[in-house]
């Protein structure tokens, strides 16, 4: 194996230091294919090099080595830490990677962290009456957050909880400053109606405190304040004020009936179940904030054959080895389970408990807890409720990772089926890309294509563009396909034309000038040293375009501008009457049109792709329409006012009429506004 490697590559694999540390390969092109731990770099690196591995997964990543990097650290959890926040920022190839999804939902209690004045026995925010609103985002340290939830819906679903028995309001500040009749909330008693002074900022507090305290799971210390209460107004023969507080009291003690599950021992716990099959993993995440039990998420890791591969064949080999206690089928599951959790907690709070379907290592344990500052411990097998939760999470991940593979199998057979029908080669269906072209207008206003990018069996969102069409007949959707066609593929047909012909000089890219949004930039055309083609978008194997003969002649037209392959573009004519099943495919090169029938498996992929070219057109469109009509971009022009600050500006105001009518004072009411930005932002729109 390692008469492949060049001596330079040898000689720094020799001379690695005993040491715990990081490492990282790269290929020729400089894509990072692997990053690693080990307590022991040299020992653990060496390993790679010296056993022939010819046919395995292992085996091919290592013959694509062509430089390597490596990181000395103090310590195993160091180097634990660094390795997964390499992996979740560089995206390496061979790695168990999760997506990194960390933008849950919480539920906020605005200005309750303010100064606190007492009133009664309670304490009472200094803002008389707090709002409570599901919200994501950055923290505030003005404000109180509680979750993170699972889901917006499960947000929602406390909301209306709080709203129920506390009566707690939920109405924008604005609303609530011009209110001068009590709201329907008010009548159907979700809310005491305090923008009408229906209730005092003293009595109000002390909700605010109490629905605190039942979101912290202190159910008990609430039911006890409310009794209290309760029997204090029964003494001053206080009737009407008593049976209030007994209906709050009844209306408590009916959401915790409903939530059997719910235990006072356990205030914070994530459950962490994991099922392996089919070569693919889900780990199911369910959380309990405040002893509730609010929902939980599925997540699907990439890269698992070939992480789990890997990792095998170095084990045999004795370099960090498992434990010899471990059972061998456990083996996958547990590797996955410790990837989430290094990289799902990496840099964010966390609960300091953890139920798992499998144990974990101690170093990770060792590890979060030096991050969080505090002792996080992992309970496996564990006893009563949470044995209760830990089986809900492990039947959802079944559920999930049954759904999923059921799900791509019929998706990789749509692919199968279509490559059949139009005779592509089907021996790497993986690496098949199909892009798809889509004009979308109003009456010739704000003009968009979009194009939209399929491979390995699902659709690519990250990889879709948007291009702004102009310099065209309004309308004209032939003059906006041929210019969204010489944009996206002129380039890449002039880099492939050049390396034909032997005459490509390879540059160093310059910096390229930041490009419109939705549209490539230089950088992304920019050509590879080593191959010579674009770096960015290559040349599909398949070119859609939502339209018949019409748009499928000006493709046609473009491409031979371009001396490009007409066998690529396969235009989508709908049937008779624009009725879904009936549409033909139609080819550039002159073959005959075809008919899949409405039920084919490869007719539901085109129309599954032609349709998402579709929405994601029309959603831009609608955006640019709009930002056209309320003339958005005078906002957009004011240095310091980004999309977040500029949609709170738009929501609280009702539009830029709104906000330019605002004085500076209330343009400081919206969070994130300084009273520079306000005066700033005052002057631009006068």
């Amino acid at each position: 194996m390692s008469e492949m490697h060049s001596e330079q590559l040898l000689s720094e694999v020799a001379a690695l230091p005993g040491l715990p540390g990081v490492y990282r390969y790269f290929d020729a092109q400089g894509q990072l294919l692997y990053v690693g731990k080990a307590r022991h770099l040299k020992k653990r690196v060496s390993s790679y090099f010296q056993k022939t591995l010819d046919g395995t997964r292992i085996g091919q990543m290592v013959s694509r080595i062509h430089r390597m990097e490596t990181t000395v650290v103090r310590s195993e959890a160091e180097a634990l830490l660094l390795e997964n926040n390499l992996i979740k920022t560089l995206n390496p190839k061979f790695n168990i990677l999760f997506r990194d999804d960390k933008s849950y939902p919480y539920l906020k209690i605005t200005g309750t962290r303010e100064t606190y004045r007492t009133a009664g026995p309670k304490p009472v925010p200094s803002i008389a009456f707090p709002r409570m609103a599901y919200y994501r985002g950055a923290v505030d340290r003005r404000h109180s957050y509680y979750g993170p939830y699972p889901s917006a819906w499960a947000v929602k679903e406390s909301v209306t909880l709080l709203q129920k028995v506390f009566r707690l309001r939920t109405c924008e500040d604005t609303v609530f400053a011009n209110r001068t009749r009590p709201c329907l909330l008010y009548q159907i008693k979700r809310c005491s109606g305090p923008c009408v002074d229906l209730i005092d900022d003293a009595a109000y507090g002390r909700d605010v405190a109490d629905a605190e305290a039942f979101l912290r799971g202190e159910t008990q210390a609430v039911l006890d304040a409310l009794e209290a209460r309760m029997m204090g107004h029964a003494e001053k023969l206080e009737f009407e004020q008593a049976a209030e507080i007994r209906n709050q009291m009844s209306a408590l003690s009916r959401v915790l009936h409903q939530q059997a599950m719910d235990n006072v021992s356990d205030k914070d716990v994530d459950v962490l179940a994991v099922k392996v099959h089919g070569g693919r993993a889900c780990v199911n995440l369910a959380m309990v904030r405040g002893g509730r039990h609010l929902g939980d998420r599925p997540y699907f890791p990439a890269h698992v054959d070939d992480a789990t591969q890997i990792d095998q064949a170095l084990s045999e080999e004795g370099a960090d080895a498992p434990s010899p206690a471990q059972d061998p089928a456990d083996r996958v599951p547990v590797k996955v389970l410790e990837a989430f959790i290094a990289q799902h907690y990496l840099g964010v709070p966390m609960p300091h408990t953890l139920v798992t379907s499998h144990p974990v290592a101690k170093g990770l344990l060792e590890a979060l807890s030096e991050q969080t500052g505090a002792k996080v411990n992992a309970v496996h097998q564990p006893r009563e409720h949470r044995r209760i939760w830990l089986e809900m999470a492990q039947k959802n991940a079944e559920i999930a990772l049954a759904r999923l593979l059921a799900e791509e199998g019929s998706q990789q057979a749509r692919t199968r089926a279509l490559a059949d029908a139009l005779q592509l080669p089907d021996d790497q269906l993986e690496t098949l890309r199909i892009e798809c072209f889509d004009i979308s207008h109003t009456a010739g206003e704000s003009t968009q294509a979009s194009c939209v990018v399929f491979e390995d069996h699902k659709m690519q969102n990250s990889q879709y563009r948007r291009y702004n069409i102009d310099g065209i007949t309004p309308g004209d959707d032939y003059a906006a396909m041929k210019q969204v066609l010489l944009r996206r593929y002129g380039k890449i047909a002039e880099a492939i034309q050049a390396e034909a012909e032997g005459a490509l000089t390879v540059k160093a890219p310059a910096a390229a000038a930041p490009a419109p949004e939705g549209e490539e930039s230089q950088a992304e055309v920019a050509t590879d040293a080593a191959s010579g083609l674009p770096k960015g978008p290559r040349m599909p194997d398949l070119v859609l375009i939502d339209g018949g003969k019409g748009q499928v002649s000006m493709a046609r037209e473009v491409f031979q501008q371009l001396k490009l392959d007409l066998s690529l573009i396969v235009g989508v004519e709908k049937g008779e009457g624009r009725k879904v099943g009936l549409e033909e495919l139609v080819f550039a090169d002159g073959r005959e049109k075809v008919y899949l029938g409405h039920d084919s498996a490869a007719l539901m992929l085109v129309a599954q792709i032609r349709d998402e070219a579709h929405r994601f057109a029309i959603t831009g469109m609608r955006a640019q329409r709009a930002k056209v009509r309320t003339g958005g971009s005078k906002l957009e022009d004011i240095p310091g006012v980004g999309p977040k600050k500029r949609a709170r500006l738009l929501q609280r105001f009702g539009g830029v009429r709104g906000v330019a009518s605002a004085s500076v004072e209330d343009l400081c009411t919206i969070e994130g506004i300084s009273g520079e930005l306000a005066d700033a932002i005052y002057r631009a729109l006068h």
